[in-house]
């Protein structure tokens, strides 16, 4: 049944799964509510996280008031921003406030997860700021890529990248429509990287 519901075959699912060890018995299939609550541990998910955000503009006030992560154990805590006007109102149940008061913030709730949605100009003093507050895991939407030290994981979401692998998988499909040879190319993932500098 997982096979069918992603498209693989059940020898690479009893293979993914055993990189994070044993599962169900041969013959027998997987007791799922067992897998899930050992996968949902293995990913993070048996606890809730806090999360802020850097920047709330269009997209930063998208993220802010996407109500799929509170049910999936991601908490908003607060937004931030250096637009006085945006500073003291409220983006859904989440109040936004200065830029200034970011480092004390993060001290005192000890911030898992910082999301950075600000100008490009800014990403770096921004994600240096997390950094240096303890956060240890960064999701950069900032329209850059933004260094860290190895310690710290950061993901870089760049949705022109993420449309650029969409045409080259439109260019694979119709050159392939053409020629009726071979099988389609998946598209390369180019954008979500992970990096990690020391």
């Amino acid at each position: 049944v997982l096979g069918e519901a992603l498209d693989v075959t059940p020898a690479q699912i009893r293979k993914d799964l055993s990189y994070f060890g044993r599962f169900g018995k041969q013959g027998r299939g997987y007791n799922v509510p067992g897998l899930l609550g050992k996968l949902q541990e293995i990913l993070g998910l048996d606890r809730r996280w806090k999360v802020c955000v850097v920047g709330v503009g269009r997209l930063g006030q998208a993220i802010v008031e996407y109500g799929g992560f509170g049910p999936q154990g991601f908490d908003i805590l607060a937004a931030f921003d250096a637009d006085e006007a945006k500073v003291g109102t409220c983006v859904g149940e989440v109040s936004i406030r200065d830029i200034s008061e970011l480092q004390a913030f993060l001290e005192e709730e000890h911030v898992d997860i910082g999301v950075v949605a600000v100008p490009a100009s800014a990403a770096q003093m921004v994600t240096d700021e997390l950094v240096g507050a303890g956060v240890k895991a960064i999701l950069n939407y900032a329209p850059t890529t933004a260094t860290v030290p190895s310690h710290v994981v950061i993901r870089h979401i760049d949705p022109v990248l993420e449309m650029q692998s969409m045409t080259f998988y439109l260019k694979q499909r119709d050159s392939a429509a053409l020629s009726a040879e071979g099988p389609i190319v998946r598209a390369p993932a180019l954008g979500g990287r992970r990096t990690a500098s020391g």
